[in-house]
């Protein structure tokens, strides 16, 4: 079922997939600000955090996703079916509290909830990204919008405009699916551009950085690697 599902998948997304890692993404992240650089030509870079994004899914649509991927409905019950009654209890102030329903989410530890969450994902960007207008040039004849690793979202855009009308249409999605956007930990990084209206989400301006930790490398406005070698030099030192 998986490699089934995996074929109709995004080529942006690289988060628990086969023969893909994080390094794809950080690779081309970095080639990305080095051709914007040596161009001279503007690139926004929106890094996205989602609120507890495993615990958020909404399940009522998240079955609806399994059948429009073309998973059979008998596959789906099967998939359904531990869901259904699902309770739990937990510790507060030092006492056990009494059993509740959870609603949302995907199960923790379960092996086929990564595959459930890459769904929600790839629903969230095709939806986001379908016109295809506010994306990078990334070959003649394509638009890059977006690099993505599990719930670790980048959205790529040449301006201001371009990325906030992308921003609000992700958010949108989003949020029908049960995901809200971390405003105090998304960033924004800014090059070859004079523009300083903000970013925003609800009204709420995000915060633009000079420097930002992706996936475990840094991405800076001098581009290249040569910041992230010098960290973790550092770190073995």
């Amino acid at each position: 079922m998986k490699e089934s599902v995996d074929t109709r998948l995004r080529d942006q997304q690289a988060g628990f997939r086969k023969n893909r890692s994080c390094t794809d993404q950080i690779a081309a992240l970095w080639i990305i600000v080095e051709q914007s650089i040596e161009w001279n030509s503007s690139l926004y870079i929106k890094f996205i955090e989602y609120e507890e994004a495993f615990d958020s899914v909404d399940r009522t649509t998240l079955w609806k996703l399994l059948r429009h991927y073309g998973v059979p409905l008998k596959m789906v019950s099967i998939i359904q079916n531990p869901y259904d009654g699902l309770n739990c209890k937990i510790v507060h102030g030092g006492q056990l509290t009494k059993s509740f329903e959870l609603k949302t989410g995907v199960r923790q530890g379960c092996l086929l909830s990564p595959f459930l969450f890459l769904l929600v994902i790839d629903w969230i960007m095709k939806t986001s990204t379908s016109e295809g207008k506010h994306g990078i040039h990334w070959t003649a004849r394509m638009k890059l919008d977006d690099l993505d690793f599990a719930d670790a979202l980048t959205l790529l855009s040449q301006t201001q405009q371009q990325m906030q009308e992308k921003t609000n249409n992700v958010t949108a999605a989003s949020t029908a699916i049960g995901l809200n956007t971390h405003k105090g930990k998304s960033r924004i990084l800014r090059y070859n551009t004079e523009c300083t209206n903000p970013i925003t989400i609800d009204g709420e301006d995000l915060e633009d950085v000079k420097t930002f930790t992706y996936l475990g490398s840094i991405i800076d406005e001098q581009g290249g690697s040569d910041a992230d070698v010098m960290v973790r030099i550092g770190k073995a030192r």
